[in-house]
């Protein structure tokens, strides 16, 4: 344990280096996963069958392959066309893996909404994308809180594939500590704790957004 406590405080410098890389990473692919979720969503809701349709796609094509392989395919791909560099071909993937999640998470809270609100709006002469705006997607966004926080916590997790992309994340750290000492249970372990320290610190601020949701409410 003394070796272990030793270790954890000489690594510190580079792993908390890595930890700001992993937040980085995970807040922006979620922000821009965010955006796209909503605009799938909104297409998915349209009354239009081919942008259904295309929603569909898109939402059954990430869902149904492994995040890695998405994320081998955008960084190869884009490289092979435009070099976005490591950095924002991992936020792009991610964001594009979390997008199709986010989407089914905000159609759910939309469809949740009793219909008669959207018609008593469209009565008071609001156009159908202001009344979205200002009456569903508020009540909308308060209910799916606790579901769109999981999945921003899976997004923290999620963003430790970028090291197979040899970005200098928190799990690529590990394993480079890995393989050089032959500890890897060690530095696993050390990755492991700042992982759970973000979880938290993500954790305490979706339950902090969701108490004033319900305040609000």
């Amino acid at each position: 344990m003394i070796d272990f406590l030793q270790t954890l405080v000489e690594t510190f410098p580079i792993f908390a280096k890595a930890a700001l890389v992993t937040l980085e990473l995970t807040l922006a692919s979620l922000a821009l996963g965010t955006i796209i979720g909503l605009i799938f969503c909104l297409l998915k809701l349209s009354g239009n069958p081919v942008l259904r349709g295309i929603t569909n796609l898109y939402i059954t094509v990430i869902r149904g392959t492994p995040l890695i392989v998405q994320l081998f395919a955008i960084y190869y791909g884009l490289v092979s066309i435009v070099d976005f560099g490591q950095f924002w071909s991992a936020v792009i993937a991610l964001a594009v893996h979390s997008g199709a999640y986010i989407a089914e998470i905000f159609r759910g809270g939309i469809q949740s909404i009793d219909k008669g609100q959207m018609e008593a709006a469209r009565s008071l002469g609001m156009s159908k994308g202001l009344a979205m705006r200002r009456i569903i997607l508020p009540q909308a966004f308060q209910r799916i809180i606790p579901a769109l926080g999981n999945q921003f916590i899976i997004g923290l997790k999620d963003s430790s594939l970028a090291a197979f992309i040899t970005m200098e994340e928190l799990f690529m750290w590990a394993m480079r500590y890995a393989a050089t000492t032959l500890e890897e249970m060690k530095f696993y372990t050390i990755a492991g704790l700042y992982y759970l320290v973000l979880v938290m610190i993500f954790t305490f601020l979706v339950h902090r957004i969701e108490r004033r949701a319900k305040r609000y409410d």
